[in-house]
């Protein structure tokens, strides 16, 4: 059994909410860099210019790359070996956000309707999945409000084909429009429960951008999602051009035989996810 200590687990979350906002992650600088060589509008090239540029100045000057420094949504991986000392899980991420946004945006308020902001971005949502092994992964995904806001779920007939499912997705964006401050990277969840597939949609924004899933099959459906997306001409912001997206990353998950649940999840261009592994 390894032992760990909750301060270090804080400091840690502490590190990953203020690099996952000054620091733009070179997967998503690359797709920009690639998007503006696709890229046919002068409008929708100025724009990716000046979106590289933001990340630039927020790199160097330490400032958040987008003003909206999101709630934070934490994925850990606890090896079954890891014994937590000096205080409980939650309470340790929840202190590390907390010393994190000191200088950020507080975007959390206590109560939907209230609406009381709790003033330090606190709580986090914690998805937790116990692995073998006497290691600690952390994940930090802040997560802004107007890419969230623009997602979506829907449950399928189980008769639905892939191309029904594709078009939604492109619905989804087209609905969307520049709300969601695009380029974006889009998660979709495929299967699961109700709740499963919000989570697997969200999950697969962890991965790197334009890193296809590993199965061929999947992956192929991520490339016509991607295509079919960028045929919308909704473009960088909202104003027109080739690049809507991004990427688009599935995750797929065994369901009922009578149901067949789908979920998008959008994330905008300042795409922030940030890991360390203890």
């Amino acid at each position: 059994m390894r032992e760990m200590s909750a301060d270090k687990i804080a400091e840690a979350v502490k590190n990953l909410c203020i690099e996952a906002s000054y620091n733009l992650g070179e997967d998503v600088e690359e797709a920009l860099n690639r998007a503006l060589a696709a890229e046919e509008s002068d409008t929708g090239r100025e724009i990716i210019r000046e979106l590289l540029k933001n990340a630039e100045i927020a790199r160097k000057d330490k400032l958040p790359i987008c003003q909206d420094t999101g709630i934070v949504v934490v994925f850990l991986e606890i090896g079954q070996d890891v014994n937590i000392t000096g205080g409980d899980i939650h309470g340790a991420i929840n202190e590390g956000v907390i010393e994190g946004y000191k200088n950020l945006r507080k975007s959390v308020v206590s109560d939907p309707f209230v609406r009381k902001n709790t003033g330090d971005n606190t709580p986090a949502i914690i998805h937790m999945n116990i692995v073998p092994g006497d290691k600690l992964k952390i994940g930090i995904l802040p997560k802004g409000g107007g890419a969230e806001n623009a997602s979506s779920l829907k449950m399928f007939l189980p008769t639905a084909k892939k191309e029904d499912i594709v078009k939604y997705v492109v619905d989804c964006v087209s609905t969307s429009g520049p709300k969601a401050c695009p380029p974006l990277i889009i998660g979709v969840g495929i299967g699961g429960s109700f709740d499963h597939c919000a989570y697997l949609a969200k999950k697969a924004l962890t991965r790197k951008v334009n890193r296809n899933h590993s199965n061929p099959e999947i992956a192929e459906l991520e490339r016509e999602m991607l295509k079919e997306v960028n045929k919308t001409g909704v473009g960088p912001m909202g104003l027109g051009g080739r690049v809507t997206a991004l990427a688009v990353h599935v995750e797929v998950f065994p369901c009922h035989i009578a149901s067949l649940p789908v979920a998008v999840n959008f994330e905008c261009h300042a795409h922030r996810y940030k890991e360390a592994v203890l």
